[in-house]
Parts: C-alpha cells; sequence; structure tokens
C-alpha cells in the first residue's frame, strides 16, 4: 500500500523488479511550454514539472489557458509570429514568474523582458529572459529495507552512503526570441517568422534521476524555428497556421563516488566516476486554427489541428529506473474545438482537445547477448522494443469580468479558470533477451485551478496570474543495502550497495505566479 500523500504508482506491475518497462525519456525531454502549446507534451510518468519554460505572458492564463475560440493579446504573437499583425501599437513586455513546488522539491524564478514592434507592414518582437532554477530536494520515504547482495549497476560499481547526494544549488538560464513579419492589407494576409532560443545548465527535476551522485552538471540548449500565416476575412473570420522545427539537446556528466575495497591497505576507498548521459530531441510540426463568429450574440467557435513528428536520437541512462533506452520515433496528434461567448464585460470560454499519440523506443545492445532461448543478439541488435499508445484528452474552461472604477481612470478584472487533462495509454513491450512479451495499461488525471487579477490604466496594464497543479509526484528513494552492519558484522570486501532504491513517487502540487506589466511605447 502507498502511504498517505504519495501517488499510488509503485505497487505497479512496471515497477517490479523484472518489469520495469517504461522509459523516463519523456519526463524532460523537450521544450513543451505554454507559449508553445503547438508542442504536444508526451509523458509516460506523472512526475511533477515547474513552469520553467513559461517565459511570455498571458492574457487567458487565469481562464485556464483557452486559446481555441478565444484570442489572447499577449500570448498569440509568440505562439504564432504572424499573429503580430493584429498588434495596433508597439508596446514594451514584463512577466516576472515564479513557481514553487510543495515539499521543497524544486522552486525557479524568471525575469523576462519583451518589446513588440510595428512600422508601417511591417511587425516584430525581441524578448530576452534570465531564470535561476534550484536543485531539487529528494523527499525520502525514511524506510529501509535489508535485500541479498546485488550486481554492480552498468558502468561501474557505486554506493549510496550519508553525505553524497546533489549539492543544494541554483543554476542559472538564459533565453532569448526574436520575430519578424509583414502584413499585406489588401489581402488580410500576414506572414511572419521567429526565432527562440534557450541555453540550458538547468532542467527542474533532472536531478532527481540520479538520487546516488555526488554532483549533476547539466549544460545544452533549445531551439525553436517557426514560421507562421495568417489569413483574415470580413465578418471576423480567421484562419492560422504554422510549421515549426524544435531540437532539444542537453548533455548530463553524473558524479558518482564509488567505495571499492584496496588490498593493500585492507580500507575501502572513494574514487569519482562521471557517466555521460545524452538527451537528444527532434520535433517538426504543423498547427492549423480557424475562429469565426457563431451568429450574432457574441459567441465564437474555433478549431484546431496539430501535428508533431518526434526522433529521439539520444536518451540518457538514469539511476531511478535504469533501464537501457537508446533511441525512438514518437507521432503526436491534438484536434480540438471551443466555444467563447462576450457578454458587455463579461467573457466565457471552454475548450476540448484529443490528443492520440503512438510512440516507439528501442534499447540496442552495445555487445552480443544470449537470449533465455539461448540464441545470441549481435551488437546493434535490438534488445528490447516499448511501443505506446495514447489517447489523451485536455478540457480547459474558464470565465472574466471586467469592472469599470469610476472616476479612477482604470479599470479591473478577475478571472477564474481550471484546465484538466487525462492521460490514458497501453504499452506493448517486446522483451527479445527473456523473449517474452508483456502488456499494460495506465492512466492519471491532472487538474490545475487558474485565477487572475487585472489593473488597466491609460498608460499601461497591470495583470497577476496563478495556478496550482495537482495530479503528479516527485520521485522519493527507499534507500536499500546489500549488507547491512548489525550485529557485529562488517561490510565484506567485494560487496556494494545499490545506487538508488525502488521508486516511489510523492505527491506534490507546482504552484506558479506571474506579474505582467504592460507598457504602450509611444
Amino acid at each position: 500500500m502507498s502511504t498517505p500523500g504519495s501517488v499510488p504508482f509503485q505497487p505497479r506491475a512496471w515497477l517490479r523488479s523484472g518489469e520495469r518497462a517504461l522509459s523516463l525519456l519523456f519526463l524532460l525531454c523537450a521544450l513543451a511550454a505554454p507559449a508553445s502549446a503547438q508542442l504536444i507534451p508526451i509523458r509516460t510518468v506523472p512526475i511533477a514539472q515547474g513552469d520553467q519554460f513559461l517565459v511570455f505572458p498571458s492574457t487567458n492564463l487565469g481562464m485556464g489557458g483557452v486559446p481555441i475560440a478565444l484570442a489572447d493579446s499577449l500570448l498569440d504573437s509568440f505562439r504564432n509570429p504572424a499573429t503580430g499583425a493584429r498588434l495596433g501599437e508597439a508596446r514594451f513586455l514584463s512577466a516576472p514568474t515564479v513557481y514553487t513546488i510543495s515539499q521543497r522539491a524544486g522552486a525557479g524564478r524568471t525575469l523576462p523582458l519583451a518589446a513588440l514592434m510595428r512600422a508601417g507592414s511591417w511587425f516584430g518582437g525581441l524578448s530576452i529572459a534570465l531564470q535561476q532554477v534550484d536543485a531539487s530536494q529528494p523527499i525520502s520515504s525514511g524506510n529501509i529495507f535489508a535485500v541479498d547482495p546485488l550486481p554492480p549497476p552498468r558502468g561501474g560499481p557505486a554506493v549510496d552512503f550519508p553525505g553524497v547526494g546533489p549539492r543544494e544549488q541554483s543554476h542559472g538560464n538564459a533565453y532569448a526570441y526574436a520575430s519578424l513579419g509583414k502584413a499585406v492589407s489588401a489581402t488580410g494576409l500576414a506572414l511572419g517568422g521567429s526565432v527562440h532560443w534557450a541555453r540550458l545548465h538547468a532542467q527542474d527535476g533532472v536531478d532527481l534521476l540520479y538520487p546516488g551522485s555526488e554532483r549533476i552538471t547539466q549544460s545544452g540548449h533549445a531551439l525553436d524555428l517557426r514560421l507562421g500565416l495568417l489569413k483574415e476575412w470580413s465578418g471576423d473570420r480567421s484562419l492560422e497556421a504554422l510549421i515549426l522545427h524544435h531540437g532539444f539537446r542537453m548533455t548530463h556528466d553524473v558524479t558518482y563516488l564509488d567505495l571499492l575495497w584496496d588490498p593493500a591497505t585492507q580500507q575501502f576507498v572513494q574514487l569519482a566516476r562521471v557517466v555521460h548521459g545524452l538527451d537528444r530531441t527532434n520535433t517538426s510540426g504543423l498547427h492549423l486554427a480557424y475562429r469565426r463568429p457563431l451568429g450574432t450574440s457574441g459567441w465564437r467557435i474555433g478549431w484546431l489541428v496539430t501535428a508533431n513528428r518526434l526522433s529521439h536520437p539520444g536518451l540518457p541512462d538514469d539511476e531511478l529506473m535504469n533501464i537501457p533506452r537508446d533511441r525512438g520515433r514518437s507521432s503526436a496528434y491534438n484536434v480540438g474545438v471551443g466555444l467563447s461567448r462576450t457578454n458587455g464585460p463579461a467573457t466565457f470560454a471552454i475548450d476540448a482537445v484529443y490528443e492520440p499519440i503512438w510512440s516507439t523506443t528501442r534499447a540496442v545492445a552495445t555487445a552480443p547477448v544470449v537470449t533465455a532461448p539461448g540464441d545470441t543478439i549481435p551488437a546493434g541488435g535490438e534488445t528490447t522494443v516499448n511501443r505506446f499508445r495514447f489517447s489523451n484528452a485536455l478540457l480547459r474552461m474558464g470565465i472574466s469580468r471586467d469592472l469599470e472604477l469610476s472616476g479612477l481612470g482604470k479599470a479591473a478584472g478577475f478571472e477564474l479558470g481550471v484546465a484538466v487533462r487525462a492521460i490514458h495509454y497501453r504499452l506493448a513491450q517486446d522483451d527479445h533477451v527473456q523473449a517474452a512479451a508483456r502488456r499494460l495499461t495506465e492512466g492519471w488525471l491532472e487538474w490545475t485551478p487558474t485565477w487572475g487579477l487585472s489593473l488597466r490604466f491609460t498608460q499601461f496594464a497591470l495583470r497577476y496570474r496563478g495556478r496550482v497543479t495537482n495530479g503528479m509526484g516527485r520521485p522519493g528513494v527507499v534507500q536499500i543495502c546489500s549488507v547491512c552492519l548489525a550485529e557485529g558484522r562488517v561490510l565484506a570486501p567485494g560487496v556494494f550497495v545499490a545506487p538508488a532504491g525502488s521508486l516511489d513517487l510523492a505527491g506534490v502540487s507546482t504552484v506558479m505566479h506571474q506579474v505582467s506589466l504592460s507598457l504602450p511605447l509611444r
């Protein structure tokens, strides 16, 4: 049974010793931010992720983030650079953002500065952001189990003993964005392109994937290229099209302290061992969205279709699951419909999205492997094939209300919303080494209440947005020792402690606060 506050996944078959089929490649493999809604997230484990990549302001974030039938005056031009043609005047934007994960499991702070500009039929934007991400604090279950001696893990023997673990420190990231576009007013057509680059020295939650390590050094970058089109017709109808390419490259240099027996001195000595992990994902995508009025009573309807093709040429081997994963490919799609209604100062919107996803990952032998029936898999041959089939769903809804403050020269507003994501998938695993096939069905539910307040003056607008994401967890480690000191026994030479224990997801919540400032540039 799981302990109170834990996400009850540890007893599942896929976490048992002989059936650790799931890969964590989808945990942290893409720069999938709310500003990049055309990138479809793929996750096989309900690991809580911080709002690290929330670097752009949003008007609709307090309404659950509804984007289909309701335009977002702040965020749309960052999603699709062609929508910058709707910009009425140049403006300066800033949206300081803070997120924390409960139980001190992670935190981060981001300071972005942006400017959206227009000169005649030309328009564009610039943005930079600096960020600090705190090292995650592992959540320990406090349990210790004694088991039979285990063989050394891949990469050499290691030990998990008091005082060893990731150091408490923060790391800095930097983001840069630029866009340029041109409107053809006679045809209602606009074209735009954008570049979004991130220099990453910390990705939230990566340090939890190596619980037995002494130090983890992360380095890498993400590059997002977009080309967008906007077509507007009379009657307030519009079509948006977008093609994108997203590349993500990270390197994890993980340092372990191995406890080795020195026959010359008859003592244990500590030796440092560095393991290099590569995390590579390339995504190509196509996105279409259409909006139009629905009658004359303030209703609007919208549709969207998105397709992503992902390749995973490099996947890291983490200690948390200790599964070889060498490459993979995924195809992700979504189709959604949204409704909104504006009735004077009040606005209501709702979206429903369905996400079918197909993904296959493979493990490749680095040396000849003898299978259970006695055959031999040559080096470079497939040892394991995992096939995932997802049927995910997303529901978002929200309301907003503006209030005129007479005599003060300003207007106030509030927003409330909620987003619910249901993740469900089936796994078919073919283990060529054991000559076995396994089938598995998993799923979970995430829900995110949102809220917001606004103050709009003649000279500027000030907005606050907040949300809390529930239904996910952070890994805790149950310590396992192969030989324990008790009743006068000593740790025998040549016997090593396992680097990590079994996975236990402790339930946590991710809380985000964002304050945005919009200032016209005249």
